[in-house]
């Protein structure tokens, strides 16, 4: 895991905020680690540290959806390395997760950023192996999306009142959508989250990260996010036709594709929601997202939050 891992590029250690050094100090106290020199690499739901002393990258749980899910990222971490699987490794030296400070932390070994940038056909390939694989001894949490973005909207202070009832407004929407959904493809366990930002290009050819959404579910929303991507954010290129061909499903000619477009972009929208007072350099884009989503202007284009 590294900082090709969902992000554009470091924030220098310069820019992080006390609380978040503080928490890094702590965990890497209890871990037997060196925090000097450390880049604050993403700050989003979690905080993602690339230590200068080590190859170890600590993840900082930013939220208590974010805390909630440490025991499943840990569970799919540890059932894709037993089956060799191109994905991102836990640093087995440290009793997983670490706890310190009234912090909740994972540390992953380091993927060397050196490989070509990942495409959709790479994550095509990847996502036909793990929804191949046999499901974990250790059962993946049922697939409730709405749950989480209704505990975000819980944990912010930040949305008017008119903001939050257009958000509630539109969960019990798709509560009632997704009930309906005739899907196609048989469900299992799904990593709940993939897209290109979520593959390293490691030297070994492209690894997956990031297992906090992973559950049981249907895998037509493992096709979601690159297929929004690339009707959202420029930088997504051929990735959505790489993919259907690589998969094997163009997930855009499906009726129920419309729903969970919705369902996806309102995940876009609310992922940050908790750590805007903490994080204000999100609010801007966050605002842009809110205000073309709740708009239905479906043509905006949105860019990766920095």
């Amino acid at each position: 895991m590294t900082g090709g891992a969902g992000t554009a590029g470091h924030a220098t250690s310069t820019t992080v905020p006390d609380t978040l050094r503080i928490a890094l100090h702590d965990v890497c106290a209890t871990a037997g680690l060196d925090p000097t020199g450390a880049q604050l690499i993403k700050f989003t739901n979690n905080a993602v540290f690339e230590l200068a002393g080590a190859p170890v990258v600590i993840r900082i749980a930013g939220s208590q959806t974010a805390r909630d899910r440490v025991p499943t990222v840990i569970t799919v971490a540890r059932w894709l390395a037993a089956h060799d699987m191109p994905s991102v490794r836990l640093d087995p030296r440290v009793d997983q997760p670490v706890r310190s400070g009234g912090h909740l932390a994972t540390l992953w070994r380091q993927v060397p950023n050196i490989g070509p940038a990942p495409t959709g056909t790479d994550l095509g390939r990847i996502l036909r192996r793990y929804h191949a694989l046999p499901p974990p001894e250790q059962p993946l949490p049922t697939w409730r999306p709405l749950r989480p973005i209704r505990q975000r909207l819980t944990e912010t202070d930040m949305l008017s009142d008119s903001d939050r009832e257009f958000l509630d407004a539109t969960c019990d929407e798709l509560e009632d959508a997704l009930s309906r959904l005739d899907c196609q493809l048989p469900p299992g366990p799904i990593h709940g989250d993939p897209f290109l930002g979520n593959l390293i290009p490691g030297p070994g050819g492209p690894v997956i990260c990031d297992f906090d959404s992973a559950a049981n579910g249907p895998r037509e929303w493992d096709l979601t996010p690159v297929a929004v991507g690339g009707l959202r954010f420029r930088y997504v290129g051929e990735a959505p036709t790489q993919l259907a061909h690589a998969y094997g499903t163009d997930l855009t000619r499906w009726p129920g594709f419309t729903v969970l477009r919705k369902l996806r972009e309102l995940q876009l929208v609310t992922s940050v929601v908790p750590v805007l007072r903490r994080n204000p350099a999100l609010t801007e884009q966050w605002r842009h997202r809110f205000t073309t989503f709740r708009d239905q202007d479906h043509a905006a284009v949105w860019t990766p939050y920095r």
